[in-house]
């Protein structure tokens, strides 16, 4: 199992598909006229009105072969019946194109002579690269289209064999490997070794997780080639459509590999809050899936293929283009792998200071990518009862004791999180000192660079806020809120206290330059200095 290379196809005369290409521009095969073609590497699409038609080319690559009509039609055949897992309505049906001479025909018949796959055309701009290209997607989209790629994930057929996640990740590192040498002259040999040095050392800090994570299930039949140019939103809802169909063996990997290619396409893009918004709701949805510390690793393989497959393409077609793509792709993959020190910051305040909207804003400034993993007391207390997020609970689940059961949990997840190297925000309300000192023996005990935020608002403020929410996964409502202003928070030692009764961008302003983050829109991300270890108390 190796990563897909680009070499020049082999053509095969099996079939002269120029003479079909040619019948099938002119749009009569399909009773309307062809208002579009596009040509990819191993097929042809013609768009009509309302209807998408795609014929495989007559090409072997190293990594797939169509090059006979019956590896043809198993290919669309597995496409349909792949896709539907995702984009039912989309994917309608496999017809023969029969030869009637000197006619071709939709399943008519005459001998077969190639086969063609017919589905539903979505509206121009619905593709969520589109839409990148634009303005960032937004928390909303992120959040729907979270939520379905994680109940995607969870139907996965989970993989037969035995393979271990390890072998799996390393094979397609090996195959990069081979695929970046005929590009040292491109990318240079030495910065070539240090990448795949450095994801090398990555696979074996991780391999009891990769390994682990195998055994459990988490290696499923995925869709393999998942990102933004492969998401369309259709009717409002964000559709994952034309999955790697060609080859279940590469298309079957642990599950967040398969994030991992959107998370690092829309990280690509520049859009850092939306990557980090989808990886926290995917979590926060999957606890149960969090090995937050395998993304970056999984995304720089990611970016790894993008660059090759890029450099390749310069050295096919000699366009500046794939050149400036195999370089920025090269650089994001190595800065997926630099050696980032985690950062821990606390976010706490009453209910209604708005630490939740902070926490959101600011996560995706810190490395490694996809940024800060969000532990949320509100989420966490929903996962220890049981409850699905958007159930209101008994206030029994808010009592002294549960609410210490939801901190030790918060505080033993932040810790494994911050062990195996990634960057935490623990967002609660942190308003007894036992929680606070819990945080400090989290920072002695791990040694990473922290500092504590604590929220400011007058009461009349946060009532506002609190009646304004919708659809928020906080139970806390304006009696909750009113009565927290009795609460004797003590000591804010070692915090820094930040006005928050200001609109949004000036509170998350404030914030950015207490923690000494970068500003939004710095396309170059500094590496960040752990400074000097901060107590909490």
């Amino acid at each position: 199992m190796t990563a897909p290379t680009p070499d020049e196809p082999k053509h095969v005369p099996e079939t002269d598909q120029g003479a079909l290409m040619a019948a099938l521009a002119d749009g009569s095969l399909f009773g309307e006229p062809i208002a579009r073609r596009v040509d990819t590497h191993a097929a042809t699409i013609f768009l009509t009105a309302n209807r998408a038609w795609k014929i495989k080319r007559a090409v072997r690559y190293p990594y797939l072969d169509f090059s006979t009509a019956a590896l043809r039609r198993k290919a669309l055949d597995a496409e349909l019946r792949y896709n539907r897992r995702t984009a039912p309505d989309l994917y309608l049906a496999v017809h023969a194109i029969t030869r009637a001479a000197p006619r071709f025909e939709l399943d008519g018949g005459g001998p077969v002579v190639d086969w063609i796959l017919e589905m539903r055309r979505f509206p121009d701009g619905a593709l969520l690269a589109d839409q990148a290209r634009a303005s960032a997607l937004g928390e909303d989209l992120c959040a729907r289209l979270a939520d379905r790629i994680v109940d995607f994930h969870r139907g996965a057929e989970v993989a037969r064999d035995s393979s271990g996640g390890f072998r799996r990740l390393s094979d397609i590192v090996a195959g990069n490997a081979q695929s970046l040498a005929p590009h040292e002259q491109l990318f240079g040999a030495a910065r070539i070794d240090r990448l795949l040095t450095a994801q090398r050392a990555l696979l074996m800090r991780h391999r009891d997780v990769l390994d682990r994570r195998s055994r459990a299930g988490k290696v499923r039949h995925v869709h393999g080639d998942l990102h933004l140019a492969n998401i369309a939103l259709i009717d409002g809802i964000p559709t994952m459509f034309d999955c790697l169909e060609f080859d279940t063996d590469l298309a079957t990997a642990d599950v967040l590999y398969d994030l991992a290619f959107l998370l690092m396409d829309l990280w690509h893009c520049g859009l850092r809050d939306d990557a980090n918004y989808l990886y926290n709701r995917y979590f926060d949805l999957a606890p149960e899936d969090d090995a937050s510390a395998l993304l970056p690793l999984m995304m720089s393989v990611r970016a790894t293929i993008r660059a090759h497959v890029a450099a390749s393409t310069l050295a096919r077609t000699g366009e500046n283009n794939a050149g400036n793509e195999a370089h920025a792709f090269l650089a994001l993959a190595e800065t997926l792998v630099a050696d980032t020190p985690p950062r821990l910051v606390t976010i706490g305040g009453l209910s209604g200071t708005g630490k939740s909207a902070v926490a959101r804003r600011i996560a995706g400034d810190f490395l490694p990518p996809p940024g800060a993993r969000i532990l949320r007391s509100d989420v966490w207390r929903k996962h220890l009862a049981g409850a699905a997020l958007d159930r209101r609970l008994d206030p029994s689940y808010y009592s002294q004791s549960f609410s210490a059961t939801v901190y030790a949990r918060l505080e033993l997840e932040a810790e494994r999180l911050i062990r195996a190297g990634h960057s935490v925000i623990i967002d609660a309300v942190f308003a007894g000192e036992a929680e606070r000192e819990a945080i400090a023996r989290l920072v002695s005990t791990t040694g990473v660079d922290w500092q504590g935020l604590w929220l400011d608002a007058p009461v009349q403020v946060r009532v506002a806020r609190v009646a304004r929410r919708r659809n928020d996964v906080s139970d806390a409502n304006v009696e909750v809120a009113r009565e927290q202003s009795a609460i004797g928070i003590g000591s804010l030692r070692g915090w820094i206290r930040v006005p928050a009764d200001r609109d949004l961008p000036t509170v998350v302003t404030a914030a950015r330059d207490q923690l000494r983050l970068p500003w939004p829109g710095n396309d170059a991300m500094p590496e960040i200095s752990p400074g000097a270890k901060r107590s909490p108390m």
